[in-house]
């Protein structure tokens, strides 16, 4: 039996491959171990694991996730290793190429994540070959629900909305900027907290102020990240997430702004990654 996860920073999709059986699907929190250690995955794994998956006939697992570079998955490997005990292959390995996968397959192309946080990438059809760093939350990240979020609470906080929206945004939250600024520099999961607010945005999107928001975050992400692939006009904009999904006409206007095509764009890559798999199970191949 096999598990495949897709994880970003705020959810991560499970899949529970079994051969002849209809598969079994769960969520859990998202883990970026650039935020959390191997007990935190663990426990939260431990503790959310539907019953009816039996951890000893585990025997692979595929876990794709949000800020798994080469220093940080031994933190990932450690706690699924210590959860799937009999597990003898797990391979851990970035979101982007989950995503490649999924919305490419074998093909060559770019990529992009737009989920809590920004991803990007040249894929050749088997690895990742080029790539502009997000720099995360803090530095970028442009384009994503974090980054969403994080223009609104600035806005906000320096009373910059427009007062129907400042006004609905005390009337939904009940939050003062001094409560931002300190969940924001001393609690943990920042980016997550800023992504939460992203939600509003798609609740208020017919208004011009939001829509003008959105778009200047995509054009962010143009200006910032996109523009500084070689030759990129010549692909199209490939794309897995919440905000390409949610916002797709605001981005494929943005991205004609600058002389980019968007090509597929969906909201979870699971899917793909279970079709990707399943032609290696009962193989011995290792992906």
């Amino acid at each position: 039996m096999i598990l495949i996860a897709d994880s970003g920073s705020t959810k991560t999709s499970w899949c529970y491959l079994q051969p002849g059986k209809e598969h079994i699907y769960f969520n859990t929190e998202g883990f970026n171990p650039y935020y959390v250690d191997s007990k935190y995955i663990a426990d939260a794994i431990t503790n959310h694991l539907p019953a009816d998956i039996n951890v000893t006939q585990v025997a692979a697992i595929y876990f794709y996730g949000a800020g798994c570079s080469t220093d940080k998955i031994p933190v990932v490997a450690q706690a699924l290793q210590s959860v799937f005990k009999h597990a003898e292959n797990i391979s851990v390995q970035s979101d982007l190429l989950a995503a490649a996968r999924s919305v490419l397959g074998n093909q060559a192309g770019f990529v992009a994540i737009l989920g809590t946080g920004t991803n990007s990438c040249l894929f050749d059809g088997e690895k990742m070959v080029y790539q502009v760093d997000s720099l995360g939350f803090v530095l970028g990240d442009e384009g994503s629900g974090a980054y969403l979020g994080k223009q609104l609470l600035i806005a906000y906080c320096r009373a910059l909305l427009p007062k129907d929206l400042q006004e609905l945004f005390w009337d939904t939250f009940k939050i003062t900027p001094d409560e931002v600024i300190n969940q924001i520099y001393t609690k943990p999961l920042p980016n997550r907290f800023s992504a939460s607010f992203s939600r509003f945005v798609g609740e208020h999107i017919a208004h011009p102020y939001i829509i003008d928001l959105v778009k200047n975050a995509f054009r962010a992400l143009f200006t910032n990240i996109i523009c500084h692939y070689p030759d990129y006009q010549k692909y199209s904009f490939n794309c897995v997430g919440s905000v390409a999904h949610n916002y797709l006409p605001f981005l494929i206007e943005v991205a004609a702004e600058f002389n980019m095509s968007v090509g597929n764009v969906i909201r979870n890559p699971i899917d793909g990654l279970i079709k990707y798999h399943e032609t290696f199970m009962n193989k011995d191949q290792v992906v």
